[in-house]
């Protein structure tokens, strides 16, 4: 059971969204919160796999909220809540380690699936938004750091890949390989980078000029 809290300062948008996530069989809403500071607290408290988090609310906004959780020990995957997909903000929160972005206004099958893929880790939501988000907001490349040097040539075909917002599976499939080979060259790259998951490895590429 995929443990699930959201936040958003509009309660029929949550509304909504509950029952949306409450319908599935394999997902659980655990708690809500209306603003950034109730749901320091709520996610305190419930423990949720993945957190639903609207990017502008009252008394404490989701980037501020998004920050102080993510530096806590083991937490939840956040995906970021916005009415643009061109949002500075959602690039922002992804930079600070949030597991992606999703429209508000986006087809629920395909928020249900985004759930899924941040909880499992095989690919990114919306690859071809979040590669255009930060396309968009591209700042000069920095340095390739050191560690990039320690990735065998494999790897960094993998990594490729990978930056590219390719899942497992269509790693796998164009490469030849198992799923199974893929997702330990995926964790190796992830583990030899200190990023911790997919998108920040997308974030990786861009902010390196690798993408």
């Amino acid at each position: 059971m995929i443990r699930v809290v959201l936040v958003d300062d509009q309660a029929l948008f949550r509304a909504g969204i509950r029952m949306l996530v409450a319908s599935q069989p394999d997902l659980e809403v655990v708690g809500e919160a209306g603003d950034g500071r109730e749901a320091l607290a709520v996610v305190a408290t419930t423990r949720p796999d993945v957190v639903l988090m609207d990017i502008r609310m009252p008394v404490m906004d989701g980037l501020t909220a998004t920050a102080e959780i993510l530096a806590r020990p083991e937490p939840p995957r956040i995906v970021m809540l916005t009415t643009f997909d061109l949002d500075e903000a959602a690039a922002r929160a992804i930079r600070q380690g949030a597991s992606g972005f999703l429209l508000k206004d986006a087809d629920p099958e395909f928020l249900l699936a985004a759930i899924r893929t941040v909880h499992a880790g095989s690919s990114v939501i919306a690859a071809s938004a979040t590669r255009e988000l930060f396309a968009h907001f591209a700042e000069a490349p920095r340095p390739v750091p050191p560690q990039y040097g320690e990735l065998t040539e494999r790897e960094r075909e993998i990594f490729a890949l990978a930056a590219r917002g390719l899942s497992n599976a269509e790693i796998a499939a164009r490469e030849f390989l198992s799923e199974a080979t893929v997702k330990t060259h995926i964790s190796r790259i992830l583990t030899k980078l200190a990023l911790r998951d997919r998108v920040q490895l997308v974030v990786f590429a861009f902010e390196h000029g690798l993408a």
